[in-house]
């Protein structure tokens, strides 16, 4: 999601981030059949009652760079394969020891000229609570993404702390968070004048917050950024997207005295294409930095996560995202690229935003799969 002002492309230069983390390194991994080839290349893969093009245009960019990183062990952590989770009594009483199995994270330029996304993925980020991922796409600048990024999970920590976890209210947490972190991107623009922050009131981003716990999936979105779960194969919005023209947010503009324009597509005050964001001081009350938050309890048919900002969703569906990230996770489509070689969800992001470029997105993308379980898992021999 950006704002109106129309940001020139330049295609020939291309900004890639990749980082994953897999505690089932000292396994040997499933074969993988099917090889998909390099960015730059050009073929289609297809399957059976669907097709899915891999295609690339002539807009591609050429050059990548990659960075590859592994977050370090929990303390005290061993790496161990995670229990299966089918068939065996004494597996299912372990099945959620392993808070999440994997985790894998890209950020790509796309066809914009600036990288306005931030990502965060933290296994263990907020200690025995569970895994923290974050994805932030911001507009008019990357400076509140960034401080969200920065930001987000510390602030989630402190609203944590002291509190007993079977009476956590998590709308009530996730909310103070987010006021939390808007205040501080916006008081902080209003105190400074040394003109270091000149302009960050006009500068904002969306929020996708997940925390996975042992028993639970919780989601906090203020934005356009969305979260999907794959549960027993079919896609499970986990949060709906804050549209300036959705019903119940139009109403809520117009409530506090805003107005829904149509200028190219539905904006707030004919400028910013989501109702709900992080900073965006100079709309306010008009665009709310409230999140909406939902809870999930885990079952043994959740197979993973996608967090992602719309540059992948404003041209994948959900469904073909969970079927494309399903068959990585399978061993059935591999990316050839060596950084992320070896880590199922890492690969199943990059095949992931290589789609969404060849679909003609032309916003950054940013996309976090996380693995919740394997319950067919068979190791190569």
């Amino acid at each position: 999601m950006k704002s109106s002002a129309v940001k020139d492309r330049e295609p020939n230069k291309q900004v890639l981030e990749s980082s994953s983390f897999d505690r089932r390194t000292n396994k040997r991994r499933r074969k993988l059949v099917t090889e998909l080839t390099s960015s730059t290349s050009s073929h289609t893969e297809t399957k059976t009652g669907s097709e899915i093009d891999f295609s690339s245009g002539s807009t591609e960019p050429t050059e990548t760079e990659l960075s590859f990183c592994q977050p370090p062990l929990r303390e005290n952590e061993t790496v161990t394969a995670p229990p299966r989770m089918a068939g065996v009594e004494e597996e299912k009483k372990e099945k959620f020891r392993w808070v999440s199995v994997s985790q894998g994270s890209i950020s790509l330029i796309g066809r914009r000229r600036v990288m306005e996304d931030a990502v965060t993925v933290l296994p263990g980020g907020l200690g025995e609570v569970g895994d923290f991922f974050g994805v932030y796409d911001g507009h008019g600048g990357v400076k509140v993404a960034q401080a969200c990024r920065d930001r987000m999970h510390r602030l989630l920590a402190r609203e944590l702390e002291g509190g007993e976890r079977e009476k956590w209210e998590w709308e009530e947490v996730m909310r103070g968070c987010f006021k939390k972190m808007d205040e501080e991107v916006n008081e902080g623009d209003r105190e400074r004048e040394d003109g270091e922050m000149e302009g960050v009131n006009t500068v904002g981003s969306t929020a996708a917050v997940v925390v996975v716990t042992k028993e639970e999936v919780v989601v906090a979105n203020c934005g356009d950024s969305r979260v999907v779960l794959c549960r027993g194969g079919a896609a499970l919005p986990l949060s709906s997207d804050h549209k300036p023209d959705r019903p119940d947010e139009m109403k809520r503009v117009e409530a506090v005295g805003g107005r829904v324009i149509n200028w190219n597509g539905f904006r707030v005050l004919g400028v910013l294409a989501t109702s709900r964001s992080i900073g965006d001081y100079y709309l306010k009350p008009y665009v709310s930095s409230e999140p909406e938050v939902t809870v999930s309890k885990r079952t043994e048919l959740d197979s993973f996560l996608i967090i992602a900002s719309d540059g992948l969703w404003d041209v994948i569906l959900n469904e073909v995202a969970c079927d494309v990230v399903s068959r990585c996770l399978d061993g059935q489509l591999r990316k050839s690229s060596e950084a992320v070689k070896g880590n199922h969800a890492a690969e199943a992001a990059a095949l992931l935003a290589e789609l969404a470029m060849a679909k003609g997105s032309t916003d950054n993308i940013s996309i976090v799969v996380v693995e919740l379980n394997r319950p067919t898992c068979k190791e190569a021999s």
